[in-house]
C-alpha cells in the first residue's frame, strides 16, 4: 500500500471501509421490508394525511400484532425446514381454554398458566408427530389445526365468549369504564399486545442467533443429517421449537382476547398463519431452511399492518387488500434474490 493511499480513521484504506459497510448492509436481511414499509408508510401519509392519526397507527398495529406474534414463533420452525400451520388455530384456542377455566372458578392467573401449558403441549405433540410417526409437519399440523377448530366449536356449542376476564366491561355510559392494571397491561391498552410482541421478537432473535438452542436451530435446519452427526440432539431440538412456537402464539392470543373481549367461535386460524408465513417470506427467512431472521418476520408483520391500514384509509376496497399482499411478497421476494446475488459477488470481490 503506497503511502499517498487514502486512510480510514480505523487504519483501513477508504475503498476498503466503504466496501465494508456495504457486505454488512446487503447480508441484513432485514432490509427488503424495512425498506417496501418505510416506502408505503411515506405513500399512505402523503397520499391522505388522515394515515398519520393515531387511530390509523393502531388499526395498523391492531392488525400486525396477532400475525407478527406468530411470524415471531413460526420463524423458528421454518428455519428448521418445517412448518406449523396449527400456530393459527391455537392463537386463538388457547384464549378458550383460559375462558373455559376461569368459567369454571379458577382463578384468572391460574387459567393463564393452565391456557399455556396446554398450548406448550400441543406443540410438543406437532413435534412427536414430526419426528417420531415421520409424519411432514405440513400434514401433522394442518390435522392439528382442524382438530383445534372441531374443539372449539364443539365445545363452546358455537356461543360468542363475552366477556373475557381483565377486558373491558360492557359500556353503560359514554365515559370509557374503569379497567384495572392487569387487564392494561395484558392488552386493553391499545400499544399493549403490539410492544408484547416487539419484546417477545427481541428476546426470540436473540436465543436464535446468541444462545447454542440457536446454533443448534440453524444447523439443523442447514445440514440436518451433518447437525445429527456433530452430535446436535435434532429430533429434540425441532419438538422445542414446535413447543416455543405454539407458546408464543398462545401469549398474544390471550392478550388479543384481553383486548377485544370477545371470542368468536367461527373464526378460523387458518387466515392468520397464511399472513404470518407471508411476514416470515417478506422478512427474508427462507423455507427451505437453514435461515431466518425474527426481526425481519416482525417488520414483515408491521409492513403488513400499513399495508392493510394504508389501503383503508385511501379507500380501496377489502377485496384487493389480498392482491396488493400478493404482490408485496413478490416484490420482496425479488429484492430478497438480487441481494443474495449481490451479496455473493461482493464476498468474492
Amino acid at each position: 500500500m503506497s503511502p499517498a493511499e487514502p486512510q480510514s480513521s480505523a487504519g483501513l484504506p477508504s475503498d476498503g471501509v466503504r466496501r465494508y459497510i456495504w457486505r454488512f448492509f446487503v447480508a441484513q436481511r432485514e432490509i427488503t421490508p424495512f425498506i417496501i414499509m418505510v416506502a408505503l408508510f411515506i405513500f399512505f401519509s402523503i397520499d391522505s394525511p388522515e394515515f398519520v392519526t393515531s387511530l390509523s397507527l393502531n388499526a395498523a398495529a391492531g392488525f400486525a400484532g396477532p400475525i407478527a406474534a406468530i411470524a415471531v414463533g413460526e420463524v423458528l420452525v421454518l428455519v428448521l425446514g418445517e412448518i406449523d400451520l396449527s400456530a393459527g388455530q391455537v392463537f386463538l384456542f388457547t384464549p378458550w381454554v383460559m375462558y373455559w377455566l376461569w368459567q369454571l372458578g379458577l382463578p384468572v392467573g391460574w387459567a393463564i398458566i393452565a391456557a399455556l401449558l396446554v398450548a406448550v403441549g400441543i406443540g410438543a405433540i406437532n413435534g412427536l408427530i414430526t419426528v417420531l410417526l415421520n409424519v411432514p409437519s405440513f400434514v401433522g399440523t394442518l390435522a392439528t389445526n382442524f382438530v383445534l377448530y372441531g374443539m372449539v366449536l364443539i365445545f363452546s356449542n358455537d356461543a360468542e365468549a363475552s366477556p373475557i376476564p381483565g377486558s373491558l366491561p360492557p359500556q353503560t355510559s359514554s365515559a370509557l369504564p374503569h379497567v384495572g392494571l392487569f387487564g392494561q397491561v395484558v392488552g386493553v391498552w391499545q400499544w399493549s399486545e403490539i410492544l408484547w410482541v416487539a419484546a417477545l421478537a427481541l428476546i426470540i432473535q436473540f436465543v436464535l442467533k446468541r444462545t447454542r438452542f440457536g446454533v443448534r436451530v440453524i444447523a439443523t435446519g442447514g445440514n440436518l443429517l451433518g447437525a445429527a452427526e456433530a452430535g446436535v440432539p435434532v429430533r429434540r431440538v425441532k419438538i422445542m421449537a414446535f413447543m416455543l412456537c405454539s407458546f408464543l402464539a398462545a401469549i398474544v392470543g390471550i392478550l388479543d382476547a384481553v383486548k377485544y373481549g370477545s371470542m368468536d367461535p367461527g373464526n378460523p386460524g387458518v387466515n392468520y398463519i397464511l399472513y404470518a408465513v407471508g411476514a416470515c417470506v417478506i422478512g427474508g427467512t427462507a423455507l427451505t431452511g437453514g435461515r431466518g431472521t425474527v426481526i425481519g418476520a416482525f417488520i414483515g408483520a408491521i409492513l403488513i399492518g400499513v399495508l392493510e391500514a394504508g389501503l383503508t384509509i385511501i379507500g380501496i376496497s377489502s377485496n384487493d387488500f389480498y392482491v396488493y399482499i400478493g404482490l408485496v411478497m413478490i416484490v420482496a421476494m425479488a429484492l430478497n434474490g438480487w441481494l443474495d446475488r449481490l451479496a455473493a459477488r461482493t464476498r468474492t470481490s
